[in-house]
């Protein structure tokens, strides 16, 4: 049996969709992106959701959005993907890495007062593996020091936190579609917020800061004239990717409770273990289980995380690891000094994480060879 890390939930009904586009003759941004785009925001309960064609180019338009300047800075989490920081670079502002909860690799909300500085603008709390911040707590510290708050949701559809969906709590909330996430458009995400302005200015700049819908001036209700009025970029969605997403947002309260099926399963299965250390998640909220990750307690192992990897693969089980923290990266340690010694927890964690498959085409039998391969190896190498 092989299992791969991830596999995308496609149907008929993705397919379908798709094939409806490429009949239709309009295949980038147009009448299927903007349905796509009302249907989602309906979903979440948000006023505004602006599509692109990934989570990072809406990261970026939500900095830009906010006014992010050259040496401003943006406090963001150390375990989690470059996108998060990166962005922050193409400002030739600073990214302010601060560590994160060894309990839910979020980040340590305790720790952000003391990385605000007069420079710092916004804070990025990562919703790692699905599970949101502890967002009342970065929403106090953001109107205590007049700073923005865009979330990065990539993993986090659908998740709520208190009773309430991520994509209406911070000022800005950015989602991925790219092929791994719990909705798909093969590459692509959104924006939400309750803010017309900053809708309206990331429309323009998602296509080359062309004022109105400018995605009409090949149709009967658009005109061929149109104004550049900002230098912008090309971030549009396709009416390809957004054909995926609506079918995708059909099934995806189904797809979420797949998922929670399996991690149910593994947790159980995995709970009596010394060896490892199951996700914990809040009371007060819910994980969208993008991600099931486990922690090896290494001292009663023979083995490293590197080599249990191996070992799964070697029983043909794909897994991953999420994420290698920043400041390990050449770039971040090069360019901004950032010594591993000051995240101690983020040391620890990425010792021992790996990240299991979790997808809804998993079968029972797939669930259970995970779960198996998992004991024999730890079986075979307790100290």
């Amino acid at each position: 049996m092989e299992i791969p890390f991830h596999k995308p939930y496609i149907t008929e009904e993705e397919i379908t969709g798709v094939l409806n586009t490429l009949r239709s003759g309009w295949i980038t941004m147009g009448p299927t992106t903007v349905e796509f785009e009302e249907k989602f925001k309906e979903y979440i309960g948000s006023k505004n959701a602006v599509s692109m064609n990934s989570c990072t180019a809406c990261l970026h338009l939500a900095l830009k959005a906010v006014g992010l300047k050259e040496r401003d800075e943006v406090i963001v989490p150390t375990i989690t993907f470059t996108a998060t920081a990166e962005v922050i670079t193409y400002f030739k502002a600073g990214p302010v890495f601060v560590d994160v909860e060894k309990e839910t690799c979020n980040i340590d909300v305790s720790k952000i007062k003391k990385k605000i500085t007069n420079r710092t603008k916004a804070i990025i709390p990562v919703h790692y593996a699905g599970q949101p911040c502890d967002m009342d707590d970065i929403l106090n510290i953001a109107k205590k020091y007049n700073l923005f708050i865009i979330e990065d949701a990539a993993h986090a559809i659908p998740a709520s936190y208190k009773k309430r969906k991520v994509g209406t709590i911070g000022d800005m909330t950015c989602f991925s579609f790219y092929a791994t996430k719990p909705l798909t458009t093969g590459e692509g995400g959104i924006v939400t917020t309750e803010n017309d302005e900053w809708a309206e200015k990331i429309k323009i700049l998602r296509l080359h800061g062309i004022s109105n819908d400018a995605w009409k001036r090949y149709t009967n209700e658009g005109s061929w004239y149109y104004e550049v009025v900002e230098a912008g970029y090309k971030y549009n969605m396709t009416d390809i990717q957004a054909a995926l997403g609506i079918a995708q947002l059909n099934k995806v309260d189904w797809m979420w409770e797949k998922r929670k099926e399996i991690s149910d399963k593994y947790t159980e299965a995995f709970k009596s273990l010394h060896e490892v250390i199951t996700p914990y998640v809040k009371d007060d909220r819910q994980s969208a289980w993008h991600l099931y990750v486990l922690k090896l307690n290494l001292e009663m192992l023979k083995i490293g995380r590197d080599q249990f990897i191996e070992e799964l693969k070697n029983r043909n089980i794909m897994t991953s690891v999420h994420f290698i923290p920043l400041y390990r990266h050449p770039y971040y340690k090069d360019i901004f000094s950032y010594d591993s010694k000051e995240f101690s927890t983020s040391e620890w964690i990425y010792e021992r994480i790996i990240s299991l498959p979790i997808y809804p085409g998993m079968t029972s039998d797939n669930v259970q060879y995970v779960i198996d391969a998992v004991r024999d190896v730890i079986s075979k190498n307790r100290r």
